[in-house]
């Protein structure tokens, strides 16, 4: 999906959408030795099959993102350089001490680190932008996170492959 004219009453639909890379929207910012070594190894163990991330509509001043998650996804504490207001469809996440789900949201203020754990069945949610290009900085730079994270990643890309989306509450 190319970037629209936000001019004209546009669809978008949820098939034609791209990864974030593949649309242009996310550059990431450089990561330390340690933090890029340690999302290397979280990829080589097979964590790209613990998410699918779609832009759904990426027009100049706003996007949307749709995010799946499976459970046990290692997202590693992060921010970006535009607010951002979360809603979740269905699944739940923890956020700190708050748990989440179907229909509740939470707004993260651009440039403040953030980063939540995918609740038992994974969580779907919108990422509702006002900018339709942001960066990716990473916080999460000791080992010892990448260590945790790769062994999730190890304990749970069995369970990826076969993982439905978590069920939308009617």
């Amino acid at each position: 999906m190319d970037e629209q004219d936000n001019t004209k009453f546009q669809i978008f639909r949820a098939g034609d959408g791209k990864g974030l890379m593949e649309a242009n929207c996310m550059t990431v910012a450089p990561w330390d030795p340690t933090a890029r070594e340690g999302m290397t190894r979280t990829i080589e163990a097979g964590s790209s099959g613990g998410e699918e991330v779609t832009v759904l509509v990426n027009i100049p001043g706003f996007s949307v993102v749709n995010v799946w998650f499976k459970h046990g996804y290692p997202l590693p504490l992060h921010s970006h350089s535009a607010d951002c207001l979360y809603y979740i469809v269905a699944g739940s996440l923890k956020l700190g001490t708050e748990e989440l789900g179907p229909r509740d949201s939470f707004f993260v203020p651009c440039d403040v680190p953030y980063t939540y754990k995918p609740g038992p069945d994974g969580v779907e949610l919108l990422e509702i932008r006002t900018q339709n290009t942001f960066d990716f900085v990473n916080f999460s730079k000791g080992a010892a996170f990448w260590n945790k994270a790769v062994e999730s990643v190890e304990k749970n890309r069995e369970n990826w492959k076969t993982a439905e989306r978590p069920k939308i509450d009617a």
